[in-house]
């Protein structure tokens, strides 16, 4: 956390304003970032729960062959939208961090990650 806040620091260190000591700035960014990111964890756990267990419980996720599968549906998904999948569902990423990964804003993440499981559920339910 320390690191993710210094870095956003430094790239924009117009965050401190001096209305208060530098102490004080840096104890309340990172109580703040830690806060969000404890939210976001929460959030993504519940989202997980929600929309990603449902199509998945059926597959065992050590078999080769639900390797193959996946591997098979990221070659045939935009190579952004394959980017997001795994940021987001692999590395546990946010909108917000996959939104600057890829260079784009977070409600295109969003959208992207939408289709991408409306494409996977349609799959499901036609085999």
């Amino acid at each position: 956390m320390l690191q993710e806040i210094f870095v956003g620091l430094v790239a924009r260190p117009g965050q401190f304003d001096g209305r208060s000591t530098p102490s004080t700035f840096l104890y309340a960014v990172t109580t703040h970032a830690c806060l969000a990111r404890l939210r976001d964890r929460k959030n993504r756990l519940r989202l997980i729960d929600e929309q990603v267990r449902p199509w998945t419980t059926d597959v065992d996720p050590r078999s080769a062959d639900t390797a193959a599968m996946i591997r098979a549906e990221l070659a045939q998904m935009p190579e952004d939208g394959a980017r997001a999948v795994v940021y987001y569902h692999l590395d546990g990423m946010s909108h917000a961090e996959i939104a600057e990964m890829l260079g784009c804003s977070r409600r295109h993440v969003g959208n992207l990650l939408e289709r991408i499981d409306r494409r996977l559920a349609e799959r499901k339910e036609a085999s």
